[in-house]
């Protein structure tokens, strides 16, 4: 059997190649290494990821939020939202209706390249497309005809309506203070492993290895810059309505268990283009505000830039793509660069009808559910549900199939009234805080914690944790991390031979702490220690 790395190496060869980095003696040491020299392939696995990107790379790329909000340009960061609470609703039940749409429309023929599409459409007498797909069974296998014309009655099940109820689920948790352990922790209790791809089963891999975010989007994961968490973005973009820098902030926290750069930047931009949309009208101020939250000079600010371009310059839009398939093709067909590059497509060509923007998206091929559902749900998200037509909506009877566990059957009408209250608390929250660059190792002197798991006293200055009513000595703490507001730590309760690792994931204010212990997502609050305030204050003015 081969290993993991024997596997994956050729893929990561190819990200490698796309990040900047020159593979050509790993590729050359590579061709020479038989199939069984799993150790050789593991060795030259960590030297590809140690490779460091070439001084003539043109594009600046980070990973870390506060890097990436140093190297955005400068926008609005929080609009004028003026809607109603009913308004709101309307607006949110809109973009989850006009998700589902895009996604039902692309999901028959995801993965065809345009002209397969084409043909498909010729040959059905289909064209133009101004209805979902007809089903023809010798083309299409059976699992697709409910998504298909006449055959419609609910939403099928698909991974991209999947993402938009997990995290909704790890909002109404968490809120404002989303972290990504608590989005982790939502997929293992929520979602079958063997429904979720690439990145995504990568990542999920990673978990059970115990390997967390952000290690676990890294750890042998090619796929770290496909598309998997672009198509996650939206329910973060409901969840910040008129507030783009929070949409991307918490559209971070989620994409960041399972990839990096690029594969991050596509969910955030999308996030704050659906937020934006709540406010702007126009195409050109929606995607200025996705452009506002991610690094000023990557390839996806590139591409975009590149077709906003073309868009302007012609009113064909498969000479367009014409263009986006010769100069960014040859990315995988999954991967975000080239798919946002066709959503951004669609979005052009649907600002004055919400068929044409779905219709374009998915005619163009590639990812064509995912691409769909996007510009479906930034579009519904401008228009509410309302002014979305019947012929596209009205046939889901308000109905959502899911494998998400105790979500398997939904109406978009709870869901959209669930996203309102989740997206009230997070518009009551503070202003995301400026950008930094420094770090600090914990926030230092003695906190006490009121937990699931009772009563705790941490000393950061000691780097103990101290369980009051379990009579054991202090456990030490073995790493921690303390970042803005941020703080993480870790430590292991001595089960009698064998460690029982605990991750604390969660948010200091002033002198208040409140976050969850992992694994399990035990809710956890603490004080700063007065008593340990005032002791320092005497020992200084002694």
């Amino acid at each position: 059997m081969k290993s993991i790395e024997q596997k994956l190496i050729k893929r990561e060869i190819i990200q490698r190649q796309e990040e900047g980095c020159d593979t050509t003696i790993i590729e050359s040491r590579l061709d020479a290494l038989p199939d069984g020299a799993e150790n050789d392939f593991t060795k030259l696995y960590d030297e590809l990821m140690e490779l460091e990107v070439s001084t003539t790379f043109p594009y600046r790329e980070p990973t870390s939020l506060d890097e990436i909000r140093l190297t955005r340009p400068n926008r609005k960061r929080k609009l004028d939202l003026k809607l109603t609470d009913e308004e709101l609703y309307e607006r949110i039940y809109g973009g989850w209706l006009g998700r589902a749409a895009g996604c039902a429309l692309g999901k028959p023929v995801e993965g065809w390249p345009k002209h397969r599409i084409d043909k498909y459409l010729v040959d059905s007498d289909a064209l133009p497309l101004d209805d979902f797909f007809p089903f023809n069974e010798r083309v299409l296998p059976k699992v697709h005809k409910p998504s298909t014309r006449g055959n419609i009655t609910q939403m099928d099940r698909d991974d991209d309506m999947d993402f938009p109820i997990l995290g909704l689920i790890a909002l109404e948790s968490k809120g404002p203070y989303l972290t990504p352990r608590s989005v982790a922790d939502v997929w293992l209790s929520s979602m079958p492993f063997g429904l979720v791809y690439t990145a995504e089963n990568v990542a999920y891999r990673n978990f059970v290895g115990n390997i967390w975010p952000p290690e676990s989007a890294l750890r042998r994961n090619p796929y770290r810059e496909w598309i998997g968490a672009q198509i996650r973005a939206d329910i973060f973009g409901y969840a910040a309505p008129g507030w783009p820098e929070k949409a991307a902030a918490l559209a971070y926290q989620d994409g960041c268990i399972s990839h990096q750069k690029n594969g991050i930047y596509g969910e955030m931009f999308v996030a704050a283009m659906i937020s934006a949309s709540f406010v702007f009208a126009t195409i050109d101020d929606i995607i200025d505000a996705g452009l506002g939250e991610i690094p000023e000079n990557c390839r996806l600010a590139e591409a975009v830039d590149d077709v906003r371009t073309w868009c302007h310059s012609s009113s064909d839009w498969e000479e367009i793509f014409k263009k986006i398939q010769d100069k960014y093709g040859h990315y995988h067909g999954v991967h975000t660069i080239n798919n946002a590059a066709l959503v951004v497509l669609g979005l052009y060509f649907g600002q004055d009808s919400f068929e044409s923007g779905i219709v374009t998206a998915v005619r163009a091929g590639w990812d064509t559910d995912c691409n769909g559902a996007t510009v479906g749900s930034i579009l519904g998200v401008r228009c509410g549900s309302k002014k979305l037509p019947g012929k596209w909506v009205d046939k889901f009877n308000d109905r959502l199939m899911s494998a998400v566990k105790g979500h398997n059957e939904n109406r978009f009408s709870s869901l959209a009234k669930r996203t309102v209250q989740v997206a009230k608390k997070v518009l009551n929250s503070p202003i995301e805080p400026e950008a930094v660059s420094t770090e600090e190792t914990s926030p230092g002197g003695c906190w006490n914690l009121e937990t699931g798991w009772g009563k705790q006293k941490v000393n950061f200055d000691a780097g103990t944790i101290d369980f009051l009513e379990d009579g054991f000595e202090p456990y030490p703490i073995t790493a921690c991390q303390y970042q803005g507001e941020t703080l993480n730590f870790s430590f292991a309760i001595d089960k009698g031979g064998w460690d029982f690792e605990v991750d604390f994931e969660g948010i200091v204010n002033a002198d208040s702490i409140e976050g969850s212990f992992f694994p399990g997502d035990t809710p956890v609050q603490g004080k700063r220690s007065v008593a340990t305030e005032e002791r320092s204050t005497e020992i200084s003015s002694s």
